[in-house]
């Protein structure tokens, strides 16, 4: 891997970015304020507190640019490298207090995941990952699942903003998880893929996710020994993105 000696720095500061923003938003008053509510999606103001003091700290740290949800690309001195960052996963969550959601920051180097960090400030849970190399909760090493059966495994997943709700598409959800023991939707892609990487979920798919959201969690699992796979969606920056132990075939 490129720049071997600098990934335990970046690995730092994309956990302090994390951790700061998520401490900062979990006792945020006016956290829940609603910016914009259309369609399935929805803005409120701990998307935009959060993503500042993310942005201020990567800024102030490093020169790579940023694909930020709120702000887009964010260009930096050095191209090679680029952040990207989910201020807050599972606003929706956020704003009903329901205590699901996280703060997500990956460092990428082309299409090719770095580093990650995933902090989940209602449970105080931060995962942190090298890709390829190692993952952890909260300083201590986290691997996935033995689970070697559909019928016994907990796949996580669920309906982006860009989903497709016609009768054709949710019968298509169906046959694609029913074989599985259970079925879980969190609202936080990144926590779902967390999961994965930590054992407590054995699966991840979803179709038309955004990179932000993923992007983050996909080095965490990577870095546990997860079989990851992103594929393009119908959508800019929307992907279809599976992860699993790799101990069974999730399609």
């Amino acid at each position: 891997m490129a720049h071997k000696d600098k990934i335990t720095e970046w690995l730092s500061i994309a956990a302090e970015a994390a951790f700061n923003a998520g401490q900062y938003i979990l006792n945020l008053e006016k956290g829940r304020t609603v910016n914009m509510d259309a369609g399935r999606d929805i803005k409120i103001a701990a998307d935009i507190e959060s993503e500042n003091i993310v942005l201020n700290l990567l800024k102030n740290k490093s020169q790579f640019s940023i694909l930020s949800e709120e702000s887009g690309i964010i260009e930096g001195r050095e191209s090679e490298f680029r952040w990207i960052i989910d201020p807050l996963d599972g606003s929706l969550n956020y704003s009903r207090q329901i205590p699901i959601c996280c703060v997500s920051v990956g460092l990428y180097k082309g299409k090719e995941p770095i580093l990650g960090a995933v902090y989940d400030f209602y449970r105080s849970e931060l995962y942190t990952g090298i890709a390829g190399k190692s993952a952890w909760l909260n300083g201590k090493r986290i691997g996935h699942s033995s689970v070697d059966k559909k019928e016994k495994a907990i796949i996580c997943t669920g309906f982006p903003v860009n989903t497709d709700f016609s009768q054709m598409s949710l019968m298509n959800f169906i046959q694609r998880v029913q074989e599985y023991k259970k079925v879980r939707l969190l609202g936080s892609a990144a926590l779902s893929i967390a999961y994965v990487a930590s054992g407590r979920a054995d699966a991840y798919i979803e179709k038309d996710i955004m990179l932000w959201d993923v992007a983050g969690a996909l080095a965490i699992a990577s870095g546990s020994g997860c079989k990851c796979e992103i594929n393009d969606g119908s959508h800019p920056n929307a992907f279809r993105v599976t992860v699993s132990n790799g101990n069974f075939d999730v399609n």
